[in-house]
């Protein structure tokens, strides 16, 4: 018996961004990515392992090699617009966040469930890690590019920041294609 689930929503692809390593945070809008075990090639994500970061201090010492679940920064159309009406912009450039991915369609994205997937025409799909919290980074491109604006997306973004996530199956993607949403076939967990 399978252990995810097939749900009826289905994201339409509206931007995919390649963020070049070694530069900053912002990622270039592309109509195509093609994605292996690694994540992206030449992007400052890619990777099977990575550097221990803030995020999971509680766990290791800054700096420990981990698995890299974080090679793709997913995000919702809809929720990035609601992000930028909050701070005030008409639009939100999603390279400024640095997005792998945008898509529009499924409602509350940012609270996917952890371990659910997203599958592409090709097969390429996507592991959820967990939920993208804002963070100050972001603020600082987007200061760049909208003066005045940039402190106002921490708060504006919280609960729509989008999620990250990890290749499981390499394939292709475009603008335009459509990815399924599959979650784990499992109650929430009560302790």
């Amino acid at each position: 018996m399978p252990v995810l689930k097939e749900t009826d929503f289905a994201g339409e692809v509206v931007w995919l961004g390649h963020a070049p390593a070694g530069g900053s945070m912002q990622s270039q809008s592309v109509d195509r990515l093609s994605l292996g075990f690694s994540g992206v090639g030449g992007e400052r994500h890619e990777g099977t392992q990575r550097a221990s970061c803030v995020r999971v201090r509680n766990l290791y010492p800054e700096g420990t090699e981990i698995r890299n679940v974080r090679q793709l920064s997913i995000l919702c159309d809809e929720e990035l617009q609601g992000t930028a009406t909050e701070m005030g912009l008409q639009r939100l450039d999603p390279g400024l966040v640095g997005a792998s991915i945008v898509l529009r369609g499924i409602p509350d994205f940012t609270h996917i469930p952890p371990g659910s997937r997203l599958q592409g025409p090709s097969g390429l799909t996507v592991t959820i890690d967990m939920e993208n919290r804002p963070c100050v980074m972001p603020g600082r491109e987007i200061e760049g590019e909208n003066p005045g604006f940039g402190a106002s997306y921490k708060p504006a973004a919280k609960n729509r920041r989008g999620v990250t996530a990890w290749i499981e199956c390499p394939g292709g993607l475009a603008v335009g294609e459509r990815m399924r949403l599959f979650v784990p076939d499992q109650r929430a967990w009560s302790p």
